[in-house]
């Protein structure tokens, strides 16, 4: 089904509690590429290259990564991190599980879409077009929000297992079909 869709993993935010305090302070000093400002945010920005990616690190021993791409990716930059830790001997991580809290996807459907008929015609749909140019569609199971754009381009939010996204992106391209919401006849049965 991904192909089908030509599904891309924009981003995916995960977490992690690795059950040690962590002085973020003292990561500051062990770690290039870091942000660290108390004041204005109690969590530290670790910026990674490879894989890239955005990890705020608190001292609770709480961890989100953001910007990765992959699940495999996720589980790299968390392990950087324990090491990171480990190595500059702030701490010892032992157990610690990821939990995925969101994935956000985009496709593109192979034809346009009438966004003033689906509003018209799906529930759990918001279309407004003078304050933004997509229409919002909630979807209860798997939950799940989609943008939909005139132009074909889907984004799927909320979602928090790979699987998903092709469940839901096939539960709503049937129900755009059963609507006749198509603009063009560029899509053929496949």
């Amino acid at each position: 089904m991904m192909k089908k869709f030509n599904i891309k993993i924009e981003n995916i935010v995960a977490s992690a509690a690795l059950g040690v305090r962590i002085p973020l302070e003292q990561i500051v000093e062990h770690l290039e590429g870091t942000e660290y400002e108390p004041e204005q945010f109690p969590g530290l920005v670790y910026r990674l290259k490879d894989p890239k990616a955005a990890v705020l690190i608190f001292s609770s021993g709480k961890i989100v990564c953001t910007g990765a791409r992959s699940i495999e990716d996720v589980r790299k930059v968390v392990k950087k991190v324990v090491k990171m830790i480990k190595t500059a001997k702030l701490g010892e991580p032992k157990k610690y599980s990821i939990q995925i809290e969101n994935i956000v996807a985009s496709a593109q459907l192979p034809f346009k879409l009438n966004l003033d008929k689906i509003a018209f015609e799906l529930e759990n749909s918001e279309y407004i077009p003078e304050q933004f140019p997509g229409l919002v569609y909630r979807m209860k199971d798997p939950k799940a929000a989609f943008l939909l754009f005139s132009s074909g381009k889907v984004v799927c939010t909320g979602v928090r297992k790979g699987e998903d996204i092709e469940i839901a992106l096939d539960i709503i391209f049937k129900k755009l079909k059963s609507i006749a919401a198509f603009k063009n006849k560029v899509y053929e049965e496949r």
